[in-house]
């Protein structure tokens, strides 16, 4: 063979080797539905979707003279140490495409290609959603944008051919779009693992159509010659399951909502019976078995405790899933606003317990085998390395070599000597520490570790409502404060040395315990020589890097919610939180009470909390109004409405108070007032029920005024649930005896008795009810509480996708009623029809109860 033939032939082999090469670096599904690396490692990953190169995210940052590939920057660090190697987004093709499915070159593509090789470096492996079909605005109102979904709508898209015909071009072009960061094309990208079409489609057309609609998509992208797995949305409009998987989709993709959205304030009560199993109805279909599944949105909104994470993670893997990315992670320049996605809320700068959290359900998204069953709720809160305890929000993970906690606790890990990873919030047997954001340790060798701190966060208003980039929700502070670390690894005998940019810390403590600020730091054991720098590479981070935002403090704040009710002949605690860039010297409560000053000393206990005890009997029945007075660098300031100066100046103008009755021990407990409890209640939307006055009396009453009782997705019979929090309402040590009543005021709306159930559920799942006929007469009601019987518990409120359980399936039945863990009420219907009003639910006769001011 001559020379010219062997070159020719050996570029042919190099040409035929590279593109064997780039398709077996691609992933693939296998017979069983199993999602597999090309060393048939099965895959699993774990992140959050994040939107900052598109639509709020991408003009707020302009508004605010962001450079939004700094922001990019620090977000995808907090990801590497929160564990993800998961990243999802629906891109916003209004933004970089035209009407006829061109894709632009423009500022919005260019930082998505930042990003996707950003993420790269970090070993988070992405999965694209090229279409959203959105418009732009959200939260705002849509600003113009050029693309075809801006021209036809999501609806127009499914079914008009010239926007079907420009959903093709778009993919091709997109598919095919090289990342000047990388140079790479997104279908050939390794760390593109797969694409999902597009987004929340909701078809509503033949099974035919749809079929048709979605094979056109999958032959312009793979006519790109894309070998990685394609996914179609199967949660939405899933009487259309044979047709999405008759298009020949490698698998679907579903989301997770349990608690619904847009409550517009945190919810109240234990909710892991909304995540103890997310049962597919169609999951014995033959080729759903045989196809992919992951979850491409999933979130506890309108949560702000930590508890709920690790147990979807959890009941994922039971489902089958390989793959779950959270909505959305804020940006860090947005997370004081929450500007973004109002009922979501996470960040690790300012959701440092719920951050956290998610890490610990990476782990668990891992370490879980894919099938894996640990029974029902409330047995399966213990499992693999992980324990959830709803009570005080802890949640712990501990597989030995790595320890992680969103909350402070006092257990014991496995095997501390074995400790080689440990991120938390808070205090444990480990890390004693006062302040507020977390931190990691993480053992670079023998004697050597590094310890990296967030600053302090202090939630100053309700971060899940209305919301305003004028409008701050969360104070950041860098405030100094004792750290102790109790490792064998590293002693009570060390060095802490910054390592940070403008961190020239150098310190030494021989007993462990020592003053800390926000920021890197390397930890050395005395007698250790080692060759750590700030330069130097560990995993996927540099040990000198350290992104946080700057503290931000709006004014200075006292945070108090007053209870509305105590009994007579009780002590009162007194709790509340003082923000501000400095200590004061003094906080005390001044109040009134039956013509009586009151006044209580609050003492510095932790980080931002204060607590005081106003006793017994200083107290008569009737109101305590009262202020907080903060002594403070700027003066005296009086809260609840803030302004400088204290009651007893002869100039002072505020007349707001805080509140509380103060009532006779056997007064009973209304434990549902429709005028103020109305808009708490958790139910799905329906103009039938509502806050109005009586048609009986002049007093406000929840009418319940449904002619035709729905029938919920999950459900074959018309029911209706409406939940309702009252464990602030019932103390921890309240006792009851046999004898004692629950009162309902009700009537029918018309001359039909109208049959409903009241039933009473405790924090682990089980409800205790009676079934009463409300006539149209009788406006007492009465039950005795040693009447009612275990019933069923509604999932409430109704979550995202709308197919999944209506009730729990609880573990075991309990007879007798533990009134110290009753924590919600629940209503529900049990006819076609439910026709009537409710005026109050109240607690009847002597009561032991406790008191307390939060």
């Amino acid at each position: 063979m001559n020379k010219k033939k062997i070159s020719t032939f050996f570029i042919f082999f190099l040409i035929i080797t590279s593109l064997f090469a780039q398709k077996n670096q691609d992933v693939y599904v296998d017979k069983e539905g199993v999602m597999r690396w090309p060393n048939k490692e099965e895959i699993k990953g774990f992140g959050v979707n994040y939107t900052g190169p598109f639509a709020h995210a991408y003009r707020s940052a302009k508004k605010m003279n962001i450079d939004l590939k700094d922001a990019i920057d620090e977000d995808i660090y907090h990801f590497a140490r929160l564990g993800f190697d998961g990243y999802r987004v629906h891109v916003w093709d209004t933004e970089i495409s035209d009407s006829l499915g061109n894709l632009l070159i423009n500022e919005h593509l260019d930082l998505f290609d930042y990003m996707i090789a950003e993420l790269k470096k970090r070993g988070v492996k992405c999965l694209i959603t090229p279409i959203a079909f959105w418009g732009n605005g959200w939260p705002e109102k849509d600003t113009y944008s050029p693309g075809f979904s801006h021209k036809y709508g999501k609806s127009n898209c499914l079914t008009n051919p010239d926007a079907i015909q420009a959903q093709v071009n778009y993919l091709y072009q997109f598919l095919n779009h090289k990342n000047k960061y990388t140079g790479i094309a997104y279908k050939d990208e390794p760390n593109i693992i797969a694409f999902e079409i597009s987004n929340e489609p909701h078809h509503s057309g033949t099974p035919k159509q749809v079929t048709a609609y979605i094979k056109k998509m999958l032959k312009s992208m793979k006519s790109t010659g894309c070998q990685k797995p394609i996914f179609y949305n199967v949660s939405h409009s899933i009487q259309l399951v044979d047709a999405y998987y008759k298009a020949g989709i490698d698998g679907g993709t579903f989301q997770w909502y349990p608690t619904n959205l847009v409550s517009g304030e945190e919810l109240k009560g234990n909710f892991l019976v909304n995540v103890d199993d997310y049962k597919i109805p169609f999951s014995d279909h033959k080729i759903f078995q045989k196809k992919a599944k992951v979850v491409y949105e999933f979130d506890c909104a309108d949560i702000m405790k930590s508890y709920m994470y690790p147990a979807m993670s959890r009941s994922f893997r039971k489902a089958g899933i390989q793959w779950a990315t959270q909505f959305a992670y804020d940006p860090t320049f947005l997370a004081d606003k929450n500007t973004e996605y109002n009922t979501h809320y996470m960040n690790l700068a300012y959701t440092p317990n719920k951050a956290i959290s998610l890490k610990i359900s990476s782990e668990i998204f891992h370490e879980v085998p894919l099938y894996a069953d640990y029974g029902r709720f409330p047995d399966n809160t213990t499992f693999k390395s992980t324990s959830i305890n709803y009570e005080n929000d802890v949640v712990i993970f501990d597989n030995e070599s790595k320890y992680f906690y969103t909350n402070s606790h006092q257990s014991q890990p496995k095997e501390v000597t074995k400790l080689k990873e440990i991120a938390g919030v808070g205090t444990s047997t480990l890390v004693n520490y006062e302040g507020t954001g977390a931190y990691f340790l993480d053992q670079l060798e023998d004697g050597v570790w590094r310890l990296e701190v967030m600053p302090d966060v202090v939630i100053t208003k309700n971060p899940l409502g209305k919301n305003s980039l004028n409008k701050q929700l969360a104070d950041i502070l860098w405030n100094t404060w004792k750290m102790k670390i109790n490792l064998p690894q590293l002693g009570n005998d060390f060095s802490i040395k910054g390592v940070n940019k403008d961190n020239r810390l150098l310190g030494q403590t021989s007993t462990g315990s020592f003053d800390i600020q926000p920021g890197a730091y390397i930890l050395t054991k005395n007698g250790i020589d080692h060759h750590w720098t700030s330069a130097s590479k560990y995993h996927n981070i540099t040990i000198g890097e350290f992104k946080a935002p700057n503290q931000s403090i709006e004014k200075p704040l006292v945070i108090h919610k007053a209870i509305h009710q105590i009994s007579e002949h009780q002590d009162v605690d007194v709790t509340a939180q003082f923000t501000d860039e400095q200590l004061p010297q003094e906080l005390q409560l001044i109040g009134y009470n039956d013509g009586k000053v009151i006044k209580c000393q609050l003492h510095h206990v932790n980080a931002y909390t204060y607590k005081g005890k106003i006793k017994a009997d200083q107290l008569n029945v009737g109101y305590l109004n009262y202020t907080i007075i903060a002594n403070t660098s700027q003066g005296m300031i009086t809260y609840p409405e803030g302004v400088k100066g204290q009651p007893s100046d002869w100039d002072f103008t505020s007349s707001e108070k805080y509140s509380t009755r103060i009532v006779k021990e056997n007064t009973p407990i209304v434990l549902f007032d429709p005028k103020s409890d109305f808009v708490s209640l958790n139910k799905t939307w329906n103009k039938g029920v509502k806050l109005s006055p009586s048609i009986f009396t002049s007093r406000d009453v929840l009418q319940i005024n449904l002619a035709e009782v729905p029938i919920d997705e999950a459900m074959n019979e018309p029911t209706y649930g409406i939940r309702h929090f009252i464990g602030d309402k019932l103390p921890s040590t309240l006792v009851l005896n046999k004898d004692q009543k629950i009162r309902i005021k009700a009537r029918s709306l018309n001359e039909v008795p109208q049959k409903m159930e009241l039933s009473f559920v405790d924090v682990d799942g089980k409800a205790y009810g009676k079934t009463l006929a409300i006539d149209h007469e009788t406006e007492d009601y009465l039950i005795d509480i040693k009447d009612l019987k275990p019933t069923k518990v509604i999932i409430l409120p109704r979550g995202y996708p709308s197919f999944l359980p209506y009730y729990l399936e609880p573990s075991e039945i309990q007879e007798e009623i533990d009134w110290s863990k009753i924590e919600t009420l629940q209503i529900k219907t049990l006819e076609s029809h439910c026709q009537i009003e409710i005026e109050s639910i109240q607690l009847t006769n002597k009561l032991v109860m406790s008191s307390q001011v939060n």
